[in-house]
């Protein structure tokens, strides 16, 4: 409907007078959204408390700290955790388990039967250390070096990796003193090479373990992992519905141009600028082609190689980078998008770019029913302490586990409060683990574990009437 251009006038008027009063009065304002349910503990039935009373009552938190600060002053890397994985069997037959060994190299696991006919659930940790020189200054500080790509590096459990390997076998001894009153089994999967390996020992880690078999003997139903987050005050677990941790992919762009002498560009094709060029506009995909809004994305170059003289233009540069996605069509498409920005932005300069795109870990998606029906454990655990927690574009292998079957990933918080705006990241040679807080992260594994198995023996037994 048109206005009269006098009924206009007054309107424009009038609503210049109304943004004088309120400068906001133009710019709608989004519905202020209710504020979300506080979530409720999960409400144990009186046989399943009493159990949980006495699995707590068996935790062994001095262990824990011992296990957790032996495994720290001894690292291994990747695909290297040969005496790692001899500790942790060792600590488990004195549990009276099994242990099976050697799995994807390294790998143990060892199952905790019920006393009851029912379902298998895994509890997963990761046992591997990184090249980083520890500069903390502990009584059990690594001193340890180990070879990677063909370097003397130092080694250091920069990640966490110890802290999640002494969890891991605390929640067992925990479960083992209840495991005659279990409606199914837990099993205990503990995993090499999480890092990462060289393309010559590749497939490894979770990939490597779930092709040996290790979800379906027993046919496991359900899984459950957590990761000790710097940044994250001790205390708290973090939980997400879907997508938590990203997809990691590496690329490579090789960038063939014509060697000349510096002072002569010209008669040369300079694959310094046409890299130069490539590193810019492959900025524009996350920026301007995918929908943020969506999903996430990140494309970042880490390596840019090339010259060896100031005044020789060199006949190629190497661009390395890392993609992140949290939507596998959106993965795909940021992958062809990379390789023909490369390729039609070098051929406009007379090069050549050859892309190679290596697929890494997937996303690491948690199964939303799962979340939902364990997250009141969470809450009972840790109160208002349990926040669901926004994504993470780190990357993590336990994504091929939850690509099987349902999963659950969660965080621990490792750091004081006081400390939260300094704390170095993990993968830093600073990273400090505050241990007040394993014992809570061992307790979750547990109380998932058993919780998980109560709700399935709920689910399929009758009705009493």
């Amino acid at each position: 409907m048109k206005l009269p251009r006098t009924a206009l006038l007054l309107a424009c008027a009038a609503l210049l007078l109304r943004c004088a009063a309120d400068p906001t009065a133009t710019s709608p304002r989004p519905p202020t959204a209710p504020p979300a349910a506080p979530l409720a503990a999960a409400p144990a039935a009186p046989d399943t408390a009493a159990l949980l009373a006495r699995l707590d009552a068996a935790l062994p938190a001095d262990r824990l700290i011992e296990w957790r600060r032996h495994l720290h002053q001894h690292p291994e890397l990747s695909n290297q955790e040969k005496e790692t994985a001899r500790f942790v069997a060792e600590r488990l037959r004195e549990m009276g388990l099994a242990p099976k060994t050697g799995i994807a190299r390294h790998g143990v696991t060892a199952l905790i039967a019920g006393g009851h006919p029912g379902p298998t659930v895994a509890l997963r940790a990761d046992m591997d250390a990184l090249p980083v020189t520890e500069e903390v200054d502990l009584p059990f500080k690594s001193v340890a070096t180990g070879t990677y790509e063909g370097r003397s590096v130092g080694v250091m459990h920069a990640c966490g990796h110890d802290t999640h390997t002494a969890m891991l076998l605390a929640a067992a001894q925990a479960l083992m003193a209840v495991r005659a009153e279990l409606h199914g089994n837990v099993l205990l999967i503990f995993q090499p090479a999480e890092e990462g390996v060289p393309a010559a020992e590749q497939p490894a880690g979770a990939e490597a373990m779930v092709q040996a078999g290790v979800l379906r003997d027993p046919e496991v139903s359900a899984i459950f992992g957590l990761h000790v987050m710097a940044g994250l005050a001790s205390g708290q677990i973090g939980w997400r519905r879907g997508p938590l941790m990203a997809a990691a992919d590496r690329f490579e762009i090789v960038v063939e141009g014509r060697q000349t002498h510096g002072s002569k560009p010209w008669n040369g094709i300079d694959p310094v600028v046409v890299g130069s060029q490539i590193v810019s506009a492959l900025q524009t995909i996350v920026a301007r082609q995918v929908d943020l809004v969506r999903e996430p994305a990140v494309v970042t170059v880490g390596q840019f190689e090339a010259g060896v003289r100031n005044n020789i233009i060199p006949e190629r540069a190497r661009l390395v980078g890392t993609i992140r996605t949290f939507a596998d069509d959106m993965r795909d498409d940021i992958h062809a998008r990379l390789k023909r920005t490369a390729e039609q932005i070098a051929a406009a300069s007379g090069a050549r770019a050859v892309v190679t795109i290596e697929r890494g870990y997937p996303v690491t998606r948690n199964d939303d029913a799962l979340v939902d029906a364990m997250v009141p454990t969470l809450v009972r655990l840790a109160g208002d302490a349990a926040i669901e927690t926004r994504k993470v574009t780190g990357a993590e292998d336990f994504s091929y586990y939850a690509h099987e079957v349902p999963a659950m990933f969660c965080f621990l918080g490792i750091t004081p409060a006081e400390k939260l705006a300094t704390a170095d990241s993990n993968h830093s040679p600073r990273f400090v683990v505050d241990e007040s807080a394993l014992p809570l992260g061992a307790r979750a594994l547990a109380h998932l574990a058993v919780d998980w198995l109560a709700g399935e023996q709920a689910r399929v037994t009758p009705p009493a009437r």
